[in-house]
């Protein structure tokens, strides 16, 4: 079994129908934690970024305390993301199998119950996924570096009024961008009936990772010992 399949925390329970452990307590804190950080980022950041959306700052109290905060969801953030990028960095290390997968992306968001018979089996996370989490740790890096160099109260004397412009870009760029990926990664989640209940339950049915992660499933019932009563197709 390759280790860049299967956490140590997965695992196969017969029942009808099968569940498998998906998510720990500790991964779905780290993941509610982090989504809802940057969410109000988001906002916070969208309501100093133009005075058309300035009433946004009345979630946080009003212009000074949105401005007082920003920056420091921007730090709870990084350290949150941290975490949840220390559990899953290796599980969502490219193969060649998500390359494949990439190529029958058309299959995948035709939602043809057909075509996923013939998909490219995949481990725990698909290369849509893959690219999401790079994509996010990425970001999160352009943010916390280029919102250092914006944090006057704390860091103005030593950066210059050239770096502050380029930083200021780059933070903005990288905003929008991380909005985008955020917006991408929701509406997959709702898309793909059963996923939100792995980041809030725990567990998947067995018939939701045999069919959009069937190689995860193989590994697991393979390393495990067989009961009879759990089959990947229920």
């Amino acid at each position: 079994m390759s280790a860049s399949e299967v956490a140590p925390s997965d695992h196969v329970h017969p029942g009808d129908p099968v569940t498998v452990d998906r998510y720990t307590a500790g991964a779905r804190i780290n993941h509610w934690i982090t989504a809802t950080t940057l969410v109000l980022l988001g906002l916070s950041g969208l309501a100093l970024f133009h005075p058309s959306l300035f009433f946004l700052t009345g979630v946080f109290g009003g212009g000074q305390w949105t401005r007082a905060i920003h920056p420091w969801l921007g730090v709870v953030l990084f350290f949150s993301f941290f975490g949840l990028f220390f559990r899953f960095w290796r599980l969502n290390l490219w193969t060649r199998r998500d390359s494949a997968w990439m190529k029958r992306l058309g299959d995948v968001l035709a939602n043809d119950e057909d075509e996923y018979e013939e998909l490219v089996e995949v481990g725990k996370y698909n290369a849509g996924q893959k690219v999401v989490f790079w994509a996010m740790s990425i970001l999160i890096i352009a943010l916390i570096s280029s919102g250092l160099v914006i944090w006057d109260q704390y860091f103005e004397e030593y950066t210059t009024l050239d770096q502050k412009r380029v930083a200021i870009l780059v933070h903005s760029l990288a905003a929008i961008t991380i909005i985008c990926v955020w917006i991408v990664h929701v509406y997959a989640a709702i898309w793909v009936r059963g996923t939100i209940r792995g980041m809030t339950r725990g567990t998947v049915t067995g018939g939701w990772a045999w069919r959009h992660h069937r190689k995860w499933l193989r590994d697991l019932v393979s390393a495990k010992p067989k009961d009879p009563r759990a089959t990947p197709a229920e």
